[in-house]
């Protein structure tokens, strides 16, 4: 009897331990599937190279437009090969690939421009200024259409323009296939298409101070994955120093009347903000890099100034040699590879970047027009809104509330912590709100199946 048992247990187990692999070999078939698709969809309109766009914004406050400049072919292709229909984040501008024959939406993505910054300068209410700007897109097999929109303060469209892409145009600048500016894999997790890479250029190094980049670039890494939730995804990333050349060293300071020649004529006093380190010679940023596999731009000055900018997907440009370099950099970078808005204020805002009425785009902060948006679902029931601060050091940086004060406006505009890396140098984490938002860009970038 107890060998019958025995044996009709042994049975059912192993019926349902068949069962089991039968349900996983499903699972694994239906990833598969999903996963061959997706990457079936991208071969299906691209190759394995690179479309960059060069286009030139202009205008003044009242009225923009853009102009093409260039495009040109770069072998390979190192930006994501799924959710290519989907925007990261709203951003203040988006491209838009469509397919010619059929019309449908191929590739999206979006960004923000210090052409858009200057906007809300005083300057840009009396003088006509152009500003150069460079988007990489997977190559297109076919001809395709490319739609450009700048959007305004309240996220509303104020000028668009829109091209056809010839693929076999013999006119479309072929680049990378020699000339490459020497680099070196500072870390390295992984193939282009399954890693996000980051290419961080010298600035204000001369050829005899490249050992010294490269030290500096190899701290840049250190600083960025020190922290969350860049360090729990560190095998999801590659890190290229990229040692562009300049003829001076240091970069131009105007203040103190000093102008140097370097790789791409980086200065501070950006729209006369003594600290805003940037620079508009973006074609030369791009230029350093043909060849080389890269979406995510760093920039580091050699200089001990203090001082820098991060810009959505366009580039971060710090100092190296400042004693706040580590934690600037990883601030910077927030801006440029996670749309992460400042969360500090000014007593008088230096211009209306963020209307009352238009809940940001940014995942940091809210006007409470759209907060079920936001961070809402993070709070428990007892906050208030707004959230009177926090003074418990132990809770500074990690209690998540709606606090008054962001975006450089006093009042009206509202952060997730009380202190965060995106409000001053001394904090020494992302805020919770803040590691999500990046988190989430990560996986949209990695993640065959994100969500």
């Amino acid at each position: 009897m107890q060998r019958y048992i025995f044996s009709q247990q042994k049975k059912l187990s192993l019926l349902k331990n068949k069962n089991i692999m039968k349900k996983i070999s499903a699972f694994c078939i239906c990833a598969f599937l999903s996963l061959t698709i997706q990457a079936q969809g991208f071969n299906k309109y691209f190759e394995n190279k690179t479309l960059r766009t060069d286009y030139i914004f202009t205008g003044d406050s009242k009225k923009q437009e853009i102009y093409l400049d260039e495009l040109s072919c770069i072998p390979q292709w190192a930006g994501r090969r799924y959710h290519l229909s989907e925007l990261p984040l709203a951003g203040n501008g988006e491209i838009t690939m469509k397919d010619k024959s059929s019309g449908k939406i191929i590739y999206r993505t979006s960004f923000s421009s210090l052409f858009q910054e200057w906007l809300g300068e005083e300057e840009a209410t009396h003088l006509r200024r152009g500003f150069e700007n460079s988007f990489l897109l997977p190559y297109p097999k076919k001809e395709a259409i490319v739609t450009v929109v700048l959007k305004d303060a309240y996220q509303q469209v104020c000028a668009s323009f829109t091209h056809e892409i010839n693929p076999k145009d013999i006119l479309i600048h072929q680049k990378g296939n020699k000339q490459i500016t020497p680099y070196r894999y500072i870390h390295q997790s992984g193939s282009i298409e399954n890693c996000i890479d980051v290419a961080i250029l010298a600035e204000g190094y001369t050829v005899s101070e490249m050992e010294l980049f490269y030290e500096d670039a190899e701290a840049t890494c250190e600083a960025i994955f020190s922290h969350e939730p860049f360090k729990k995804y560190k095998n999801r990333f590659n890190i290229i120093a990229v040692a562009s050349p300049s003829e001076e060293s240091g970069v131009s300071i105007p203040l103190k009347g000093e102008w140097k020649s370097t790789a791409v004529n980086s200065h501070f006093s950006t729209f006369y903000s003594d600290r805003y380190l940037t620079t508009s010679r973006v074609k030369s940023i791009h230029n350093w890099l043909v060849g080389i596999p890269y979406e995510h731009i760093i920039i580091l000055a050699n200089t001990d100034t203090y001082g820098g900018g991060g810009i959505y997907n366009s580039y971060t440009l710090t100092t190296a040699h400042h004693s706040m370099f580590k934690p600037v950099v990883v601030h910077e970078f927030g801006h440029s590879f996670g749309g992460l808005a400042d969360e500090y204020a000014y007593s008088e805002a230096p211009c209306p970047l963020y209307p009352y009425t238009v809940e940001p785009w940014e995942p940091n902060i809210t006007t409470l027009v759209n907060f079920e948006a936001k961070w809402k679902d993070m709070l428990t029931p007892e906050i208030p809104i707004p959230t009177p601060l926090e003074t418990k050091k132990e809770y500074l940086y990690t209690k998540v509330g709606v606090y008054e004060g962001g975006g450089y406006t006093l009042k009206g505009i509202y952060r997730p912590s009380t202190e965060c890396r995106m409000k001053i140098n001394e904090a020494p984490v992302f805020c919770p709100v803040c590691q999500r938002a990046l988190e989430k860009l990560i996986l949209f970038y990695t993640e065959k199946n994100h969500d």
